[in-house]
């Protein structure tokens, strides 16, 4: 019989090597995360893959998954412990290799498998490990499917009917890059830079961008797991710095910049400025309806107002549907009600037919943004992005607060604001307006500037996001009005940035 996963083990020692290491806190909403090494170990990875092959049978699924790893150091050898379990589980695993998480996706449509399993820390430091999982293509697993691995993991449920299978499936890649660029060619002469941070999207996304007619100025695509530039991460600011640099050295008509694993794509126009992806979604949602009235769009929680307020989507007839942050809910929720596309302010997009299958691919998105330049020859990025209504927007801002207590943390600040429009009490010195409590609390009050509180769903940390379509001192006004009552909670700690 297989151990129990015991929640803590000490590193160098023979419990650690001989039972199975699952901190609890790992199962996230939608997908896990652990720093390998103290919180998770590989026996506790091989638990996992027992555990997921698990809930398939358990979900009525055919036990057949797809998996890949991205590039970090230890990626291969936690897939192939993941692969271990998954097989004694009594599933076949389709091996894909390296892998953007993206390519993972497209592996379920293009092997007809219904699972997936990509082993991938995605944005997060170097030390992190996670696995994004799926058991009904093109969505990936929620709160409902999380906690029951959680119960079956950490109880060590375990149906171990034997007889999985493994192969790796060669050629993938080019399957997929193939699937991208079959496609029209950009008609506009584009000089776009491609910014990987030596991530895994080093590997495929300049030959994308290449392949549909850009001239590509690469930065930073050369694989290495160190990641000695900075994070791959298209919400850290060096790495948008290092994109900034790069448009105005070379003189770009834009810097596209992907994640660690290839899901998220972040954008700095012409002039050297982030446009927030939550903008450019905007600007691809006037693009898109423009071509197909009466448009239907998902974005999140954390995302610009301008949504609901822009002339140009009215005139378009477009509407737009606020839901909760998070990939999974996001990808689940667009394809509930048949948006067209959905946009999430980290960068993670969204496509249905005709532009992709429904999940998050930062290739795709980047396309699309070179093909609404494509459309509009005689303007810029920056050009684009002035067109819009203006706002004031804040960073995704992120003070710390323990796993543990995040939650908790955030059901008070909800209740203290539904308790403070009920009580007609005044935030940044007007009445609340309107407040959306789908995943925290957003707060708008009467001349539209809002802000939000969100527990994250990847890091011990909370979300704060503030924007006011007024002037800078109102968001400024917002941030204090929300940050005095984060303060009211000695578990809050301090901002990783602030406005």
């Amino acid at each position: 019989m297989f151990p129990t996963p015991k929640p803590a083990l000490v590193p160098n020692t023979y419990a650690y090597e001989s039972e199975p290491l699952v901190k609890p806190t790992g199962f996230r909403e939608y997908d896990a995360r652990w720093l390998f090494g103290s919180e998770i170990n590989l026996m506790g990875v091989q638990a996992l893959g027992m555990g997921l092959g698990t809930l398939i049978r358990e979900l009525g699924v055919a036990p057949e998954i797809v998996t890949g790893h991205d590039f970090r150091g230890y990626s291969a050898a936690i897939k192939y412990a993941l692969i271990t379990g998954l097989m004694a589980a009594g599933c076949r695993v389709h091996d894909i290799g390296l892998a953007v998480t993206p390519m993972a996706y497209f592996a379920q449509f293009d092997l007809d498998v219904p699972c997936v399993a990509m082993v991938t820390a995605s944005h997060n430091d170097n030390g992190w490990t996670g696995v994004k999982m799926g058991a009904n293509r093109p969505l990936t697993f929620g709160p409902d499917e999380m906690t029951r691995l959680k119960e079956i993991v950490l109880g060590a449920r375990f149906d171990l009917k034997g007889g999985g299978a493994y192969r790796f499936v060669a050629g993938l890649a080019e399957r997929y890059l193939a699937d991208l660029t079959d496609r029209p060619k950009i008609g506009r002469r584009l000089k776009v830079v491609c910014a990987c941070g030596n991530g895994t999207a080093g590997a495929f996304a300049p030959q994308v961008l290449e392949a549909v007619g850009c001239e590509v100025v690469r930065l930073d695509c050369e694989l290495d797991h160190t990641f000695p530039n900075y994070n791959p991460n298209t919400e850290d600011m060096k790495m948008l710095h290092a994109m900034r640099d790069a448009v105005l050295a070379s003189g770009a008509d834009v810097a596209l910049g992907f994640d660690g694993d290839g899901d998220r794509c972040g954008v700095v126009d012409d002039e050297g400025d982030e446009i927030f992806a939550d903008k450019v979604g905007a600007m691809l949602a006037r693009d898109i309806s423009a071509q197909q009235p009466n448009s239907v769009f998902v974005v999140d929680v954390k995302s610009t107002g301008i949504f609901m307020t822009d002339p140009v989507l009215a005139a378009n007839g477009a509407r737009t549907e606020y839901w909760k942050t998070g990939h999974s809910y996001m990808k689940r929720r667009v394809n509930e009600i048949g948006a067209v596309a959905g946009f999430e302010k980290s960068g993670h997009f969204f496509f249905n037919k005709p532009l992709g299958r429904g999940y998050d691919d930062g290739l795709i998105f980047a396309l699309a943004v070179c093909d609404m330049l494509d459309r509009n020859p005689d303007k810029s990025m920056a050009d684009l992005k002035r067109a819009l209504p203006r706002t004031w927007s804040s960073p995704t801002m992120a003070p710390h607060c323990a796993d543990e207590v995040k939650y908790g943390v955030v059901d008070a600040v909800v209740k203290h604001f539904e308790e403070a429009r009920a009580e007609g009490v005044l935030i940044a010195g007007q009445k609340i307006r309107d407040l959306v409590t789908v995943n925290g609390v957003r707060v708008t009050v009467e001349d539209g500037t809002w802000g939000l509180v969100r527990a994250s769903s990847n890091k011990p940390e909370l979300v704060v996001v503030v924007e006011s379509p007024v002037s800078r001192e109102r968001m400024h006004e917002m941030f204090r009005a929300v940050d005095g009552v984060l303060r009211t909670h000695e578990e809050v700690g301090a901002y990783n940035q602030t406005i």
